[in-house]
C-alpha cells in the first residue's frame, strides 16, 4: 500500500474537526466515489445515485473498553464536512464484495442488530481496488485488535489479498503526538501493526505451505489464478467422488428407511390401540357417571323411606284404636282428615319454595346478551317425589286436590310469566332489523320507497324462536300438570314425545314422566276421558298460564311496527304449531295459538286498511295524468307479500290481494271520471301499466291472474273508444254520411237513397273530394292526435297499429257501401289504403 498522500492527511483533518467534541479518535478515512448504490442485473451502476460521502474509522477508549465505529460523513452546502450515519463496528458480521459489479470496487457491510431483516445492508463503491482494499484491511485490523474477533469475509480471493498485501504497505494513522500543543500525525509502517494484512489473511507457516503445495504443481506464488482454477477442479471431483460414494451406500439408507416405516406402523397401531382405549374409558365414566346417578337417587329414597317410617311411628304411637266399632271408624275418620290437612298444608308451601327459589336465582332466566331456555327438569323431579301422595289424597279426599291444584297453578304461573317476560324482552333488544315505513301505495312516499327492501327476516325468525321455545314448554307443563294432578284424560303426548309440529320438540334431558299414577290399583283399569274432570283441567290450565300471552302479543306487535308485512310469515307459524295441538291437555294452548292468529290477522287488516286509504286519497289530488303512482308500487308491494308465504297464510295474501286491486280498479275510474276529455288515455296508460307489472305474478297467483284478465278487458275497451273518437274526429264527414246510409236502408231501398236530400251522387263526390283529397296529411294528423296526450311512449306502437287496423276496417265498409249505393261512382280502394297507412 502507498503512504497516506497529502490530500488524505487533509480529509483526515477534515474528519476529525467534524466529530470534534465526540472523544473518538480517527484511524483512517477515505472518500467514497458512491454510497448505496442500485446495482442491476446486467452489472451496471443504477441512475438514481447519492452523493460522494467520506467513510472514516475512528476509536473511542473508556477504561479498560476500546469501541469502534464506522462513520459516514456528507459535505454541507458550504463544503464543510458534518456527520450523516453512525455504525457500531461492535455489531459488524460481514463483509461482502459485491459480485455483480465488474470494477470490483463495491461492497457490502452486513450488521446483526439491524432492526428489520428487510432492510438492506449498506453499500457502498470505492474509487479503485486499492482504496477498497486499505479500508477492508484496517477494518479486519480493528476487529482483530479491538473487538478480538473477524467477520465474515465473502467474496474476496484470499490469495490476491495476500499478493496485494506484499506489494503494498499500508499507511495508518497511529497516535497522535503533542508537539507544542500542536497535534502531529505519526504514521506506522507494516511492521509497526500489531496485525498486519498478511498475518491476518495468511500466515508465514501457511505462505510456506502454500509455496510447497504450489511446488508440487509445478507453479509459483504469482500464478494464484491457475492455482485457484486448478483447486476448483479437485474439488468437482472431490464432490463427484462423495456423491458416488452416496449412492454406494444406498443399501444402507434403503434399510433405514424400511426400519422407519416399521416404527411409523408400531406408532400408527399404538395410536390406534390408545384411541380404542381412550373410548373404553369415556364408556366407563359413562358408566360410572350413570352409577353414581343411581346411588344418588337410591340414597334420597332411603332417606325418604327412613323420614316416611319416622312419621309412621309416631303416627302409631298416637293411633288409639276403641273397642267399639262405630268409635273406631269415627277415629280412622279423623285421623284421615288430619293426613289430608297436614299433607295438602306441606305441599301447598312446597310448590311456592319451589318456586320462589327458582325466582330469587336470576341464572335461571334470560339476561343482557344471552336468551335462557326454560329448563323445568329439576322442578319437575322434584314434584314427581310426591305424585304417589297426590293419587293417596286423591283416593281419601277428592276435594282436597282443587286448592291444591289452585295453589300450583298460582305459584307455577309466576315462574312462567317471568320466563316469558325476560325472554320476550332480550329477544327484542337482542334482534336488530331496520324499520320498514308502512306508506306503500300513497303518492307522497316518493323516492323513499326504495327504503322498502331492508331485510327484516330477522323478525319473523325471533318471533318463531319464541314460538319453537314456549309452545312445547307450555304444552309438557299441561301435559305434566295433568298427570302430576290426576286428572283423568288422555295424555297428551307418550314420554319423551313430539309436542308439536316442529321434529326437534321440547324435551327436557332424561325427563320421565313416569308419575307412577296408574299402577296404585291395577284393578281400577284404565281411566276414560271424563267431561266433568277436563272442564275442570281446563279450568286449572287457564289459571296456570294465563297471562303469559301478554308477552307473545308484545313480541307480534313489535314485529308489526318493524315491517308489517312480517304478519303474513308470523300467521303462517302459528297455523303450523296451532295444527299440532290435537290433545284435550293442550287446550289452553290451543287458544293462546288461536288468539295469536286472531291479533296477527287484526294486524294485517290494519295494515291493508291503511293502505287502501292511502289509494283512496289520490282521488282527492289535483287533476290526474300519466300512471298512478300506486300501480306501479302494487307490483313491488304484492312480491314482497308472496315472498312472506308460509303454510297456511295463502288465504290471508289473496285476501288482501283482492282487497287492494279492487279499491286500485274503483279508485282509477274515479279519477278517469274526473276529465272525461282524456278518461280513456289515463285509462288504457294505468290498464297497461297494471299488467306490465304484474305479468310474473299473475302466471303464478290465481288471484291476480283474474285482476289481469279483468285489467286486460278494461285496457281494451279503453283503447277501442280512444281510438274510435280519434278516427271520426279526423274522417267525420266520410263516416257521417256512410251512417246516413245505413240508417236510410232500414226504410226504403237502395236504388232510392241517391235521390235523398244530401246524398246524392253529387253530394258524394264533393264528400270524397273535402275528406280523401288530403288523405295522408289527414293520417298524419291522426298520427299525432293519438301521440299528443300519450305519456306511456312505449303504448303508442301498439296503438298506432290498433288504430291502423280499425279505420281499414271502417273504411272497408265503407267502400263496400258506396258501391253497392252508388256502382258507376269511384273511390280509393281499401289496397290502396292499405298501402298508404303502411308507408306512414
Amino acid at each position: 500500500m502507498a503512504k497516506s498522500s497529502a490530500d488524505d492527511e487533509e480529509l483526515r483533518r477534515a474528519c476529525e474537526a467534524a466529530i470534534e467534541g465526540t472523544e473518538q479518535k480517527i484511524v483512517l478515512s477515505i472518500r467514497v466515489a458512491k454510497s448505496h448504490g442500485i446495482w442491476g442485473k446486467s452489472g451496471k451502476l443504477g441512475r438514481h445515485m447519492a452523493k460522494p460521502r467520506v467513510l472514516a474509522l475512528s476509536t473511542k477508549s473508556k477504561g479498560q473498553r476500546t469501541t469502534a465505529f464506522l462513520r459516514v460523513l456528507k459535505y454541507s452546502t458550504g463544503g464543510v464536512l458534518e456527520p450523516a450515519k453512525l455504525y457500531k463496528l461492535n455489531h459488524l458480521s460481514k463483509v461482502e464484495v459485491i459480485a455483480n459489479d465488474p470494477s470490483g470496487c463495491s461492497f457490502t457491510l452486513g450488521f446483526d442488530n439491524l432492526r428489520s431483516q428487510s432492510v438492506t445492508p449498506p453499500q457502498w463503491t470505492m474509487r479503485n481496488i486499492d482504496d477498497r482494499n486499505r479500508l477492508l484491511f484496517c477494518i479486519l485490523n480493528i476487529c482483530k485488535d479491538v473487538l478480538g474477533r473477524l467477520p465474515k469475509v465473502v467474496g474476496i480471493d484470499v490469495v490476491e489479498m495476500a499478493l496485494w498485501a506484499k506489494e503494498n504497505t499500508p499507511t495508518v494513522p497511529k497516535q497522535m503526538n503533542q508537539q507544542d500543543g500542536v497535534p502531529v500525525a505519526a504514521t506506522a509502517t507494516e511492521s509497526d501493526l500489531k496485525v498486519t494484512v498478511e498475518r491476518e489473511l495468511v500466515s508465514q507457516a501457511e505462505e510456506e505451505d502454500m509455496e510447497a503445495l504450489l511446488g508440487n504443481y509445478l507453479m509459483g506464488i504469482g500464478e494464484a489464478e491457475v492455482f485457484s482454477e486448478r483447486l476448483k477442479r479437485e474439488l468437482l471431483a472431490l464432490e463427484a467422488a462423495n456423491v458416488h460414494a452416496i449412492l454406494e451406500s444406498e443399501p444402507l439408507i434403503e434399510e433405514v428407511l424400511q426400519g422407519l416405516e416399521a416404527a411409523t406402523c408400531c406408532v400408527d397401531d399404538m395410536d390406534e390401540w390408545l384411541g380404542i382405549f381412550n373410548v373404553k374409558l369415556r364408556h366407563m365414566r359413562e358408566g360410572i357417571e350413570s352409577i353414581e346417578t343411581r346411588n344418588n337417587k337410591l340414597e334420597m329414597q332411603s332417606v325418604n323411606n327412613v323420614s316416611l317410617i319416622e312419621e309412621l311411628d309416631k303416627l302409631l304411637e298416637r293411633l288409639r284404636v276403641p273397642s267399639e266399632v262405630k268409635e273406631k271408624c269415627t277415629e280412622l275418620e279423623k285421623l284421615k282428615t288430619m293426613f289430608v290437612r297436614r299433607a295438602s298444608e306441606f305441599l301447598r308451601n312446597y310448590f311456592a319454595s319451589l318456586v320462589d327459589f327458582m325466582i330469587s336465582d336470576k341464572s335461571y332466566f334470560s339476561q343482557r346478551g344471552q336468551l335462557k331456555r326454560p329448563d323445568h327438569a329439576d322442578l319437575r323431579y322434584k314434584c314427581r317425589t310426591y305424585a304417589r301422595l297426590l293419587q293417596h289424597l286423591k283416593s281419601l279426599d277428592k276435594n282436597c286436590l282443587g286448592p291444591l291444584r289452585k295453589a300450583y297453578c298460582s305459584s307455577l304461573n309466576l315462574l312462567l310469566r317471568r320466563e316469558a317476560r325476560e325472554f320476550a324482552n332480550e329477544l327484542r333488544a337482542s334482534t336488530k332489523a331496520s324499520r320498514n315505513p308502512t306508506v306503500w301505495l300513497e303518492a307522497s312516499a316518493g323516492s323513499s320507497h326504495s327504503s322498502h327492501n331492508a331485510d327484516t327476516s330477522a323478525v319473523s325468525e325471533a318471533y318463531a324462536k319464541m314460538l319453537t321455545i314456549f309452545i312445547p314448554l307450555l304444552v309438557d307443563e299441561s301435559s305434566f300438570f295433568a298427570h302430576f294432578m290426576c286428572f283423568e284424560v288422555p295424555a297428551l303426548v307418550p314420554p319423551g314425545g313430539v309436542a308439536n309440529g316442529n321434529k326437534g320438540g321440547y324435551n327436557d334431558a332424561n325427563d320421565n314422566d313416569d308419575l307412577g299414577i296408574m299402577d296404585i290399583d291395577e284393578n281400577d283399569g284404565k281411566a276414560g276421558k271424563n267431561s266433568a274432570d277436563l272442564a275442570a283441567l281446563n279450568e286449572s290450565l287457564q289459571d296456570l298460564l294465563n297471562g303469559i300471552q301478554e308477552d307473545f302479543y308484545a313480541v307480534v306487535d313489535w314485529a308489526y311496527k318493524i315491517d308489517p308485512l312480517r304478519c303474513i310469515s308470523m300467521h303462517g307459524i302459528t297455523e303450523r304449531y296451532l295444527s299440532g295441538q290435537k290433545a284435550d291437555a293442550a287446550g289452553f294452548v290451543r287458544l293462546l295459538l288461536g288468539d295469536l292468529e286472531s291479533r296477527i290477522s287484526v294486524q294485517f287488516t290494519r295494515f291493508v286498511d291503511e293502505a287502501c286509504h292511502q289509494i283512496e286519497r289520490n282521488e282527492r289530488n289535483v287533476r290526474q295524468m300519466g300512471v298512478l303512482s300506486y300501480i306501479s308500487r302494487f307490483a313491488t308491494l304484492a312480491t314482497r307479500m308472496e315472498q312472506y308465504i308460509q303454510g297456511q297464510s295463502r288465504d290471508l295474501v289473496d285476501q288482501a290481494h283482492t282487497k287492494f286491486v279492487s279499491i286500485m280498479f274503483v279508485t282509477l275510474e274515479k279519477i278517469a271520471q274526473t276529465d272525461p276529455k282524456y278518461a280513456d288515455v289515463f285509462l288504457l296508460e294505468n290498464y297497461a301499466a297494471f299488467q306490465n307489472s304484474l305479468y310474473d305474478l299473475a302466471n303464478v297467483v290465481p288471484t291476480l291472474a283474474k285482476f289481469y284478465h279483468q285489467a286486460s278487458e278494461a285496457y281494451e275497451q279503453a283503447c277501442t273508444r280512444h281510438i274510435s273518437m280519434i278516427i271520426l274526429y279526423q274522417f267525420e264527414k266520410l263516416f257521417q254520411f256512410t251512417r246516413k246510409i245505413e240508417d236510410l236502408m232500414f226504410t226504403i231501398t237502395p236504388e232510392e237513397i241517391p235521390f235523398q236530400l244530401g246524398l246524392s251522387k253529387m253530394d258524394l263526390r264533393k264528400m270524397l273530394k273535402s275528406t280523401l283529397s288530403g288523405v295522408d296529411k289527414s293520417i298524419s294528423a291522426m298520427y299525432k292526435r293519438l301521440q299528443k296526450n300519450l305519456t306511456s311512449e312505449e303504448l303508442l306502437p301498439s296503438l298506432w297499429d290498433k288504430c291502423k287496423k280499425d279505420f281499414l276496417d271502417k273504411y272497408e265498409s265503407c267502400v263496400q257501401l258506396v258501391a253497392k249505393i252508388y256502382p258507376n261512382e269511384s273511390i280509393p280502394s281499401v289496397s290502396e289504403m292499405r298501402e298508404l297507412l303502411a308507408s306512414m
